[in-house]
């Protein structure tokens, strides 16, 4: 039994076509699968601070004056405003982590199905030549 070798960028020009479109796919995919993960993590953060946004004003005392920043100015808020506000944004970041995972984890199956046809048809074709 001879040891499997890895195959080099330089010879997928040689492997059947069918083989080279699954392999630029897995690429697609694996392009799919980084982006969704940087999305994610941009949303976590922005859930973050907005979290930390409402636990802060929630310590703040009745009649203080908050300030909300809308582009480069700052602008005063009612409190109960900027909370409801802040809130409804955090909501919408949950539920969009959650379609975002559910991206994550169809991507993550369609990249182990392709990777396992891969190694399938890669093996055949490195027993027949």
């Amino acid at each position: 039994m001879q040891p499997k070798r890895r195959i080099q960028m330089s010879d997928i020009s040689q492997l059947p076509q069918n083989v080279q479109e699954r392999i630029a796919r897995l690429q697609q995919l694996q392009n799919t699968m980084q982006q969704l993960l940087a999305q994610r993590q941009r949303l976590e953060a922005e859930k973050t601070e907005t979290e930390r946004a409402l636990t802060t004003l929630n310590e703040t005392t009745e009649g203080a004056k908050i300030y909300k920043s809308v582009g480069a100015v700052l602008v005063e808020k009612d409190k109960a405003t900027v909370i409801k506000e802040l809130t409804d944004r955090k909501d919408f970041l949950e539920m969009r982590a959650k379609v975002l995972e559910k991206q994550e984890e169809k991507t993550k199956e369609k990249l182990q199905g392709l990777q396992e046809t891969l190694q399938k048809e890669l093996g055949l074709t490195q027993k027949q030549g």
